[in-house]
């Protein structure tokens, strides 16, 4: 590892630590917008990872979704892209589904990433051209596999929306669970098939995982128009959903979904 990878482990763990401190005890949530919860952990979580990376690398850029963004950011050639929390909802309900998800971007794409689940110990970790790996083990997405055969990673919240419910014969099975960043990990280890998601996404949900995912073997598309996603921009949302694993895979699944939601 280099040193800002070893940094950024680091710091994820200090976050988990905050995080634990946390976990199933009390503390105060709030509302962002409509069911967006934060908590006490998640600004502890972030206010580490500030304080840790941005205080061996004051001149990069820094976005985070507990920090109120800075056009700066876009002027800026590296960036951490962070999320303290990623898994608020499953943090709250005692559910272990959640990471600590830690970026650094360079020309819109990440060259590092780290995810780190501090309840399963669980330690994602990728540098650009050297491989993926799981608590120091290197990983690699499924390459073979049916549509029908398929079990993919979705949302627990799209679940329960019904958002899921036209495509539930279509693969093999669903399985919800909680938190962006870490079924890109689970993907990635090979976990499951593909990760999909039918909701627009930000980029510090994903961009972490992104890398984890590329070198694994896998892809991150956009299920709107089949295209990876670039980083550090203005406006940080992916539209409409995403979908990552092996690339084939993805392409089966892009093709089953314009099938399927044209007859919804």
């Amino acid at each position: 590892m280099n040193f800002e990878q070893n940094l950024a482990v680091e710091a994820s763990r200090e976050a988990g630590t905050c995080i634990l401190n946390y976990y199933k005890a009390d503390y105060e949530i709030r509302d962002k917008s409509y069911h967006n919860p934060v908590t006490t952990a998640d600004h502890a979580a972030n206010d580490k990872l500030k304080e840790i990376l941005l205080g061996e690398y004051p001149d990069y850029g820094w976005l985070s979704e507990e920090t109120v963004d800075s056009p700066d950011r876009l002027d800026k050639e590296y960036i951490w892209i962070v999320d303290p929390l990623d898994g608020t909802k499953e943090f709250i309900e005692g559910v272990p589904h959640f990471v600590v998800s830690i970026a650094l971007v360079k020309n819109e794409q990440p060259i590092m990433g780290v995810l780190y689940n501090p309840v399963t110990e669980e330690l994602f970790t990728a540098e650009r051209g050297k491989g993926a790996f799981l608590n120091g083990d290197q990983i690699y997405c499924v390459s073979k596999v049916s549509v029908e055969e398929m079990v993919i990673l979705n949302s627990r919240s799209e679940t329960r929306r019904g958002l899921w419910q036209p495509y539930k014969d279509v693969f093999k099975e669903l399985r919800p669970i909680g938190s962006v960043a870490y079924k890109l990990g689970l993907t990635a280890a090979g976990k499951a098939d593909i990760f999909a998601s039918l909701r627009p996404k930000n980029e510090w949900d994903i961009c972490a995982g992104q890398i984890i995912l590329t070198e694994a073997g896998g892809t991150l598309r956009n299920i709107g128009n089949f295209t990876p996603p670039v980083f550090n921009q203005k406006n940080t949302v992916q539209t409409p959903g995403l979908v990552g694993g092996n690339l084939a895979l993805c392409q089966s699944f892009y093709e089953s979904w314009q099938k399927n939601s044209m007859t919804i």
